[in-house]
């Protein structure tokens, strides 16, 4: 086995990072592509090492005419390499984005479930952090948007999903590719720029490239790297805060359940005042609390007693009741 940087850099990053145990059950997602072939190879090469049991699983959305040729590809790559391969295949085309990573993540986790993996492996890179971060900075989100794609998150009960690559571009991975002669297979919907991820990729990082960073894309990664370390430390901190605002004064008990201190609350920086606001939304909202739930939700710590917020969807109302912020 040839043993490259990246061998070295992702056998470092496993262990410093703690991403996965010895002789663990890891799922790759492999779509055939030259990230998930690279993390694949990569996995297989380091397999001795740390003793881990591998399966490929592999998405079919259908919503490509040559999607079953592309599952046939990856199952033949597993074959080859000697692992056990799943396939899911949608039982209609799935035409956007956001249902398609939904689904996936959604039929991973069953495959995992079914077969006892305890960890699912995808091979997100440093560009599609980039990319990420982009694509939520021009949506408007906050902190936790722009630090989304993070090394590791539970997907459901006792499986984890962990992303190893989240310091290599997608440049490292296609090098990586050629030198060990890895089949790629191109995906034609990664060309189609009605699809807003794919013009920031075709498009807008190669003009940032070109004429303000030529590294941009690690740049860009660092930044997300920074915000998940702040946001993780500023929702547990905003947590704590709202448990000592919503257990203050059990004795009133004409209060409604879901209220809390608004002299608390005062007290803090108005960076953990919003995110108890927002945590609290979270609680009752179908959808993500816009900024515009957070502001309003939070101009009452301040405001005179009696003001209420007009309804948020669903109906609920926030009202100032003394010292309380009571949603009703």
């Amino acid at each position: 086995m040839v043993w490259t940087p990246l061998h070295a850099k992702i056998h470092r990053t496993i262990r410093s990072r703690h991403l996965f145990e010895r002789n663990q059950r890891l799922l790759i997602a492999v779509s055939g592509g030259q990230d998930s072939l690279c993390l694949i190879k990569l996995l297989l090469d380091l397999q001795s090492k740390w003793g881990w049991d591998l399966g490929i699983a592999h998405c079919d959305h259908r919503w490509r005419s040559d999607s079953e040729a592309n599952a046939h590809h990856v199952e033949n790559l597993a074959k080859t390499w000697g692992i056990a391969f799943y396939l899911e295949t949608a039982n209609e085309p799935i035409n956007s984005e956001a249902a398609a990573r939904d689904w996936r993540y959604q039929a991973l986790s069953a495959i995992a479930k079914a077969n006892n993996y305890q960890y699912i492996v995808t091979g997100h890179t440093a560009s599609d952090r980039a990319e990420t971060l982009l694509y939520n900075l021009i949506r408007g989100t906050g902190a936790d948007g722009l630090q989304a794609l993070t090394w590791q998150r539970p997907l459901t009960t006792g499986i984890m999903l962990v992303r190893p690559l989240l310091e290599i571009t997608r440049t490292q991975t296609e090098q990586f590719c050629q030198e060990f002669k890895l089949p790629i297979w191109e995906d034609s919907t990664n060309q189609d720029l009605q699809y807003a991820r794919n013009r920031i990729r075709q498009e807008l990082i190669p003009y940032l490239r070109e004429n303000f960073n030529p590294q941009v894309e690690s740049a860009l990664a660092q930044t997300a790297e920074l915000l998940q370390a702040e946001v993780e430390y500023l929702e547990k901190s905003a947590q704590e805060l709202r448990e000592e605002a919503m257990n203050m004064g059990h004795k009133e008990d004409s209060l409604p359940p879901l209220r809390f201190n608004r002299r608390v609350l005062q007290k803090a920086p108005l960076a953990l005042q919003r995110r108890v606001m927002r945590q609290v939304l979270q609680q009752i909202l179908t959808d993500a609390p816009s900024f515009e739930h957070i502001e309003k939700l939070t101009a009452l710590i301040i405001a005179p007693n009696r003001s209420q917020t007009d309804p948020f969807p669903g109906g609920a109302i926030a009202q100032v009741e003394g010292d309380w912020i009571c949603l009703k």
